[in-house]
């Protein structure tokens, strides 16, 4: 599938699912270097990054577990600007090495909020990682050690990512056709 509409829009494939799967295989090599020993908990932001987080956990080599939590800030294709925390962490994360697994950083402020709430359970270290950067939306300023791709500020669907609740299913990454 080249083209495919979702409700009023029209998506192009952008980031075919072979582009993503060779990303995610660098990132849990490299991951799995750096965080050797440190047995990290994996914090999956739901509900987006379920399927990177599941491909990048599969290929952790290291001692690792893995949960999720799910914040809201975005309705329709436009961030809301109010995230709402809706499930918590549940795990006792003091004097651990958390890394937060995002499926898009774009502006920035929810990855902002989700790290002041982490940082007040005294971890170890916090470390991000996201599929996906858009670099010129960031408006905070965010160590994001782990990136799979960068992209330009387009509305995407795919591999997780999703427009008003569809499209998360399709193993490629594609692009909003204006």
């Amino acid at each position: 599938m080249d083209a495919i509409k979702i409700n009023d829009k029209e998506f192009a494939v952008s980031i075919p699912e072979e582009k993503i799967l060779k990303e995610v295989e660098r990132l849990a090599a490299q991951m799995s270097r750096d965080l050797a020993g440190k047995n990290p908990l994996f914090l999956g932001v739901l509900n987006g990054s379920f399927m990177f987080a599941a491909d990048l956990f599969r290929r952790i080599t290291i001692p690792a577990e893995i949960s999720f939590v799910k914040l809201a800030s975005y309705e329709g294709t436009a961030s809301t600007g109010v995230i709402k925390e809706v499930i918590g962490l549940s795990e006792n994360i003091c004097g651990r090495t958390v890394v937060v697994v995002e499926d898009i950083i774009d502006t920035g402020c929810t990855m902002q909020k989700l790290l002041e709430n982490l940082g007040t359970r005294s971890p170890e270290s916090i470390h991000i990682c996201t599929l996906l950067l858009k670099p010129e939306k960031l408006q905070v300023p965010l160590n994001v050690e782990y990136v799979a791709l960068e992209i330009p500020n387009d509305f995407i669907v795919g591999y997780g990512l999703d427009y008003d609740g569809y499209g998360r299913n399709l193993k490629d990454i594609y692009t909003v056709v204006e």
